[in-house]
């Protein structure tokens, strides 16, 4: 059997955010928020990251991952609107030391869809001074960490967040309202644009190398359930709005030193009108895709990943994928998604398209937001009885991968 070769110095491992497995993130929105909902479970100590961040920086090593994305929880940095904590400064600062020791790259996102209580109740990202509070957080965080950090993603996701927080409205704080999703999405995008500047201009006023400085875009392949003219105008909308149409606003500010790429599934459209949210929302509810799904019920298409990945070769810039992966409790099924999605990615590496690195969701179990701790995406298993960590099958096989940037 042949081998597929990837890229010398390619940047393989695995991501993670804060909220989702510090454990104890008291001062955060979504903290008080889950006091408020009946969720069936909520993130308490999580995986007790926070204490345990060098047990599992070793099993990344032991895994041979050469990268390790983390975010940092702006609610412990900045428990107040005139307070910044030094104490949780340098304990951030600690943890990417503890992954340079451990010979992994960090890769620090700066908002991970988590916000201060004190921010959200000022209006959060709807406020007018909303990104100027988000530039003081950044500007302390750029000049404490800069020698330690080369990859920034300064926001996760913007259009998932302003999807379930301002639209669907099943995320804090729960509103719905296309006006609002909208003024958000344009704050989430200035923040951006003025971070970028800001973290630079530290680099450069410190004498630094220039960082590499990016957001983490959300993408999905959307596809017609059937060829009506109805379903194909949405789609095309769908891929214009979500997919490209924030990536090119940040083109437009030479704004982004590479992309960030988070995929895991397809969108199948099928349309019930010719309304606003008809066209941006409806999804097949007739069983028509006969894809397997994950732990969620989102299809598995690899193909998409190739598609998308051809689709931002436009851009010239280099491309990391920031976040692939599958929640199951069938871990054969997880290398197999792991295994196909590689090869997708290779086949777009073989066509031009410049992909510098590639981090599987997630390191371990963890929180999954509104879905609580079922969803399982860990390479490494989590008991949370006793939070014990257990490396599965799929990431002794990713392992290898890792070690000789090659695949079976």
């Amino acid at each position: 059997m042949g081998q597929i070769k990837f890229p010398k110095n390619f940047l393989w491992g695995a991501a993670a955010s804060a909220y989702q497995v510090e454990g104890g993130n008291t001062n955060s929105d979504w903290w008080e928020w889950e006091k408020r909902m009946s969720l069936k479970e909520k993130s308490g100590n999580a995986c007790l990251h926070y204490e345990r961040f060098p047990q599992d920086f070793a099993l990344a090593r032991e895994l041979y991952h050469k990268a390790h994305r983390l975010s940092i929880e702006w609610s412990r940095i900045q428990p107040s609107a005139k307070q910044f904590s030094f104490k949780e400064i340098e304990h951030y600062r600690e943890v990417l030391r503890c992954l340079r020791e451990n010979g992994i790259e960090p890769v620090v996102t700066l908002h991970h869809f988590t916000n201060p209580i004190w921010f959200a109740e000022s209006g959060g990202w709807l406020a007018g001074n909303s990104v100027k509070q988000f530039l003081r957080y950044v500007s302390v965080i750029a000049e404490a960490l800069s020698n330690e950090v080369t990859y920034w993603v300064t926001i996760n996701e913007p259009l998932v967040y302003t999807y379930h927080s301002y639209i669907l409205g099943n995320w804090p704080p729960q509103e719905t309202s296309l006006y609002k999703a909208r003024k958000a999405q344009n704050n989430l995008a200035r923040a951006h644009i003025r971070a970028y500047r800001l973290i630079h201009d530290i680099y450069r006023r410190k004498n630094l190398k220039s960082p590499m400085v990016s957001i983490a875009k959300n993408m999905q392949p959307f596809v017609p359930c059937d060829y009506s003219l109805r379903n194909r105008f949405a789609a095309a909308l769908r891929n214009r709005c979500f997919n490209f149409g924030f990536l090119d606003l940040l083109v437009r500010h030479k704004s982004l030193d590479y992309i960030g790429l988070n995929y895991y599934t397809r969108g199948l459209v099928d349309t019930d009108g010719w309304g606003i949210y008809n066209l941006l929302l409806d999804t097949c509810t007739k069983g028509h895709s006969r894809l397997s799904k994950n732990y969620l019920g989102w299809d598995i298409y690899p193909a998409g990943l190739y598609t998308l990945l051809l689709g931002l070769k436009k851009y010239g810039l280099p491309v990391f994928i920031l976040e692939n992966g599958i929640c199951t409790n069938d871990d054969r099924i997880r290398w197999d998604y792991i295994y196909e999605h590689l090869k997708s990615m290779h086949i777009a590496i073989e066509e031009g398209v410049n992909v510098i690195g590639y981090l599987y969701w997630s390191l371990m179990d963890n929180f999954e937001w509104d879905k609580g701790f079922g969803p399982r995406f860990g390479l490494i298993e989590v008991d949370y009885n006793t939070y014990e960590r257990k490396i599965r099958e799929s990431a002794r096989k990713f392992a290898l991968v890792c070690k000789g940037s090659e695949l079976e």
